[in-house]
């Protein structure tokens, strides 16, 4: 029999209850019912400042419930019976429960400030607090004031900084105004909070510690601010990020017991004092501590889940730790960081010159490791917070030298990822018995690294120690990756795969390692791809530079670079298509494809096309495909920026770019991304203040959504990144991998990508820069080089022996007015692969 659950709040550990819940429900026992009072599904909070930069919502959404679950938003609980075990909803609806959870969350708490309901006063908790912020914001912008805009963020624990980063985002200089003596009081010691101020204090931001505001004023349309030691700020914008309080309104009115400072009192099962209710995150007390952190929730997430289903899990304790990157600067507390425990002993190395704080806390015998903080570089963090209440493995001080440390070895019990419980012998389990051979496997497997990711260095190293070879030879052929071949041939100058495998492979090459090479020296201009031996060493599509079709035909792609084409240029495409007898389709990159040639009647085709002014569109080829573009402030009256002519000259300055994989682009004239370059390898996304980067993206099997590089970018210093970035990836990249994956699999990931290409740490932007000029002024169109040279030309043919005599195994048939492929073998019409039929 289906029991129904009903689960009160769709939060990060709502939602993870209901997954947890319908994950192990193997025979379907409950139906479960959630009442949501947000209008849009739960999302991902911890990453919420991202959408400053983003203003997509979508790349923050959870992962969605399956049938079972029914969602209701915008209609929250307002009512709760224990005892007729029953709730009533905002909408009037009432609904009876065999079991409920309580995962109402918390509120932003907002100290009693005079001033703080004035316009400009906001708190920083959901995406609809981060639209107002920004409409208070924009709202400074039309005003013209003098002077550079200001804000005020009232608390400087973890919030209070992820909330002045974000007004950094939006081109506020933050103030922050901590009551404690120091940033981050509750994860952060004295030493390492002041080596984060004077980091942060480098990046426009303005520290206020021990102190608070003691009243907010109006005056002329700003804001006021008067601090209680006496100082003025002038201030376009204020945010209270202070704290939380539970949201346990709805159990008091029950007559649930709560806790003496607020939450719902529970058990070491999650149970409330109510038969058959409990309660998870941020609105539950548990031993008299709310905890703030998802990784709590998600533990009781996990226990409520088991207990549902008749097991006997019990909360494990709370793990406290925390690693992020507050402006900028890594931050890492994990264990007894403020050495609370008597005869608790602090190691500290304290490197000023290089920025890094780095604390253990160990037993009173330096046995044991209890704690510890990390400031600047959190890199030992993955293998010391699994550490905590273990042997130390040898002097204290090697786990935080400066050499790097001693080698550590995890027990198997150790926990490697928080967020979700995974153990070491999780990770191991998977990797042993095949299910997982490398880190995409084993966040399928366990879901280790798809919290909040820290643990992903561990899960390479867990690999390795498995015995796991991640190899990096391209083939039998050659030993080296292709990163190293390309650097290889860079460097040496060789123009011939023959040279290539007799300097540094062995044997004849293979259908791997040809095509690589292939790209390899079309990558570096090292002549034609149709040129002498290359020819040889091409794919399918790119042997005849067209795509080959289903029935042996292929397809031309013309480049019509942005979109734009001119009424004369659409003529002579329909001229063509019809005097070849072609298919034609608007492909989704903005572009027409002509469907049906055969191999002799490319070159003809080619040479129309060639004539009009086209060139090749690289359709064929790992390459640059297109650079989508909306109409932007040539027409669109919401455009902030010209999209088109941006699109135009990107496409034309990376046409024939040869690469890994293929690559595509797109460039939006505002925020409203109707081009999609949130999708593409490379997108350009418009602001009134210039253009913002993303890179990463692809649609697909599995689609991406691009992560942000660079903001507010002028076009010089755009083109100049967008250069870095493609060379760098051609460079190092795997074969056949997208940027997507290339960008996840870099050690340090975006982070270490923006420090190479924008910020030039290891001094090659020059050169990266360099060889895309040898590029844009070494590129000559494909397909006139092959109607340019006899030799090449007289590979078209259908038949050697019979040049220009049709392929008699290739026919078509009639359908919706055009000629459409006739595939042997397979059903004649009537059957299933008949055109589909609706009615109108």
């Amino acid at each position: 029999m289906t029991r129904t659950l009903v689960v009160v709040g769709h939060g990060m550990v709502g939602h993870r209850l209901v997954q947890a819940l319908r994950e192990k429900d193997a025979t379907d026992q409950w139906r479960v019912v959630v009442f949501a009072e947000e209008n849009r599904p739960a999302y991902d909070r911890v990453a919420l400042s991202s959408y400053v930069d983003t203003r997509d919502a979508s790349s923050l959404a959870l992962a969605p419930h399956d049938d079972l679950v029914e969602l209701n938003l915008g209609d929250p609980v307002v009512g709760l019976d224990p005892a007729a075990r029953e709730v009533r909803t905002a909408s009037g609806r009432v609904l009876g429960y065999d079991a409920l959870v309580l995962a109402t969350g918390s509120v932003p708490f907002v100290p009693p400030v005079p001033g703080r309901d004035l316009p400009g006063c906001h708190v920083y908790r959901t995406i609809e607090d981060l639209d107002a912020i920004r409409a208070t914001v924009e709202g400074a912008v039309r005003s013209h004031r003098a002077g550079r805009r200001a804000g005020m963020v009232l608390g400087g624990g973890l919030l209070g900084l992820e909330a002045a980063n974000a007004l950094r985002g939006l081109g506020i200089s933050p103030h922050v105004v901590e009551l404690g003596p120091r940033l981050m009081p509750l994860q952060v010691d004295e030493g390492g909070a002041g080596l984060l101020k004077r980091l942060v204090e480098k990046l426009d931001l303005t520290v206020h510690t021990g102190t608070s505001a003691s009243a907010i004023e109006r005056d002329r349309g700003r804001l006021i601010a008067r601090l209680s030691n006496g100082t003025e700020l002038d201030l376009d914008v204020v945010v209270f990020s202070a704290g939380i309080r539970p949201r346990d309104e709805l159990a008091r009115a029950a007559g649930l017991a709560v806790g003496e400072r607020g939450g719902v009192l529970v058990d070491e099962a999650c149970r409330t004092s109510a038969e058959d209710v409990y309660a998870v995150g941020e609105c539950a007390n548990l031993d008299g501590v709310v905890y703030g952190l998802v990784a709590p929730g998600y533990s009781m997430a996990e226990v409520v889940a088991d207990r549902l289903l008749g097991g006997g899990a019990a909360f494990p304790g709370a793990d406290t730790s925390t690693k992020l990157k507050l402006l900028g600067v890594d931050v890492a507390s994990f264990g007894d960081a403020h050495a609370r425990q008597e005869g608790a002993l602090e190691v500290v190395v304290n490197d000023a010159v290089a920025g890094t704080y780095a604390k253990v806390v160990v037993s009173d015998d330096a046995r044991t490791l209890l704690g510890g903080v990390l400031v600047g570089d959190a890199s030992r963090y993955p293998v010391l917070r699994p550490l905590v209440g273990r042997p130390v493995p040898g002097d204290p001080v090697s786990l935080i030298g400066p050499a790097g440390g001693v080698e550590l070895t995890l027990p198997n019990d150790a926990q490697v990822c928080s967020c979700h419980a995974v153990t070491k012998q999780h990770v191991v389990d998977a990797v042993t018995s095949g299910d997982a051979v490398d880190v995409p496997g084993i966040k399928a497997c366990t879901r280790a690294g798809t919290g909040c990711g820290s643990c992903v260095p561990m899960l390479k190293k867990l690999l390795s120690e498995c015995g796991v070879e991640q190899s990096k030879a391209l083939c039998e052929h050659f030993d080296q990756s292709r990163a190293e071949l390309f650097e290889v041939v860079r460097s040496t100058g060789i123009t011939t795969f023959s040279e290539l495998i007799d300097r540094f492979g062995r044997g004849r090459g293979c259908d791997l390692c040809k095509p690589t090479v292939a790209s390899i020296l079309a990558s570096l201009d090292r002549g034609h791809v149709l040129g002498g031996e290359q020819a040889a060493l091409q794919d399918t599509n790119d042997h005849f530079l067209a795509n080959i079709q289903r029935n042996g035909t292929y397809s031309v792609v013309p480049r019509i670079p942005g979109g734009e084409i001119t009424p004369e240029k659409l003529i002579v495409i329909g001229e063509v298509a019809r005097d070849f007898g072609l298919y034609t389709k608007i492909t989704g990159g903005q572009r027409i494809d002509l469907f049906g040639a055969t191999v002799d009647q490319l070159p003809r085709i080619w040479r129309r096309l060639v004539d009009a002014g086209f060139e090749s569109g690289h359709a064929y080829g790992k390459a640059l495909r297109t650079v989508k573009s909306c109409v932007g402030t040539t027409w669109c009256r919401y455009g902030v920026q010209d999209s088109v002519g941006l699109a135009i000259a990107l496409e034309l300055r990376y046409r024939g770019l040869r690469s890994p994989h293929k690559l595509k682009s797109a460039v939006s004239g505002c925020a409203r991304e109707c081009a999609e370059a949130r999708g593409k390898d490379f997108g350009i996304i418009a602001t009134e203040n210039g253009w913002n980067l993303y890179v990463g993206g692809n649609g697909g099997f599995t689609p991406r959504h691009a992560d942000l590089l660079a903001s507010d970018l002028d076009t010089a210093t755009l083109v100049r990144l967008i250069d870095r970035f493609l060379v760098f990836y051609i460079r190092t990249a795997d074969r056949l991998q997208r940027t997507s994956a290339w960008i996840e699999g870099l050690e340090g990931g975006l982070d270490h990508l923006r420090a190479v290409v924008v910020d030039d740490s290891l001094g090659i932007c020059a050169d990266l820069e360099a060889a895309m000029a040898g590029h844009v002024a070494g590129y000559a169109d494909e397909w006139r080089g092959v109607l340019e040279d006899p030799e090449k030309l007289a590979r078209f043919t259908s038949f050697v022996n019979a040049p220009g005599t049709p392929d008699p195994t290739i026919s078509f048939r009639e359908e919706r007015g055009q000629k459409v492929p006739v595939l042997l073998g397979l059903p004649a019409p009537g059957g299933k692969n008949d055109p589909v039929e609706v009615s109108r």
